[in-house]
């Protein structure tokens, strides 16, 4: 393994993390950072990622700096890669490359970061010179495998892994609350409906509709979180559960979704991005697992209830049921999840 020292004391470590493209991962990312700082306190952390994921960023404290990848998800750019690679020359003693393609390792290369540390993965020798092989019989979870790339390797994974904790800015807050005509004259429970990786994912929105109203009727109120994309979703509960429920997908930028949520005192959320938003401002997690499980990306969090039915057709990781029925999520009750609500 080729490595560069540790730096001096007087001397900050300076490291590139090239990060994930979703939410929920960029969330689970701070993890890593942690890790990073308990490692190099006085160490400078930026962060590539998308530009959606700069809010993001700026609310985890441990991150110094976030660069926005010019690129769409997907898209390769040989040349725009290599040209802001040029313009991070010199910065960073270390790289850390999170995701597993080769494409995502190139930036670093032409930044000539001197130790590039990552994962084995489409043929990225050269590219990546602190090589990892990644045994998913011992890193089980997705956090885990994030933080093992900020420890020397063969070191053990710190017990326990640290958790996320996104900072609420509590002026943007009273903000919104205005601007939106939200009151907290009743307890707020979120509600998630959505979950961008496909259907297979979603608890009915029916389901979401007929726990909304239980709750109303228990003097609760429902904000319900989401995309533009979700947004006739919410409309969905709205009208199935009445008054008391305000439809705010669409309505928020991702920074805002982090300070109304943690006003909130428990979020009902299917396996997504959201969710793991929800564990990282400390607020109680109802999490709906279907065709994904818990045991691969749970919430990072100690107030988290899981449903998860251990069908033997689950998890099948697919976009939609490969059997048509989704048996996972519409079996799951509405009774049952109330149950474990507050």
């Amino acid at each position: 393994m080729n490595s560069t020292p540790n730096p001096s004391p007087l001397t900050p470590h300076r490291i590139l993390v090239v990060g994930p493209a979703w939410i929920g991962d960029m969330v689970m990312a701070q993890s890593l950072f942690v890790t990073l700082k308990q490692r190099f306190p006085d160490c400078e952390i930026d962060v590539l990622a998308p530009a959606w994921s700069k809010s993001l960023l700026a609310r985890m404290p441990e991150v110094h700096a976030a660069h926005s990848m010019p690129l769409g998800h997907g898209e390769f750019g040989f040349g725009a890669r290599r040209r802001l690679g040029h313009l991070l020359r010199g910065r960073y003693d270390q790289a850390i490359v999170m995701p597993r393609s080769w494409k995502s390792a190139l930036v670093p290369l032409f930044a000539g970061i001197p130790r590039r540390t990552g994962y084995r993965g489409e043929w990225r020798y050269g590219l990546i010179n602190d090589m990892r092989t990644l045994d998913k019989s011992v890193l089980t979870q997705t956090v885990q495998r994030y933080v093992a790339l900020g420890l020397e390797q063969g070191d053990t994974l710190p017990p326990p892994i640290p958790h996320s904790a996104l900072r609420v800015d509590t002026r943007n807050q009273n903000a919104l609350l205005d601007k939106l005509a939200l009151n907290r004259d009743r307890p707020v429970i979120a509600v998630m409906p959505g979950a961008e990786y496909g259907p297979s994912k979603r608890w009915p929105t029916d389901h979401f509709g007929d726990l909304a109203k239980r709750l109303v009727a228990a003097g609760k109120q429902v904000w319900v979180f989401g995309s533009t994309k979700e947004q006739p979703l919410g409309e969905e509960i709205l009208r199935i559960a009445g008054r008391h429920v305000v439809n705010l997908c669409g309505e928020t930028r991702l920074e805002d979704v982090i300070d109304l949520m943690s006003l909130a005192e428990t979020a009902v959320t299917n396996d997504s991005g959201l969710m793991h938003i929800a564990a990282a401002v400390s607020i109680k997690v109802v999490a709906l697992y279907g065709s994904s499980t818990p045991d691969y990306t749970p919430p990072l969090t100690d107030k988290a209830e899981i449903v998860y039915l251990h069908l033997d057709c689950s998890p099948c990781f697919r976009r939609e049921c490969p059997f048509g029925h989704t048996n996972c999520l519409n079996h799951m009750s509405v009774d049952e999840v109330q149950r474990i609500i507050p």
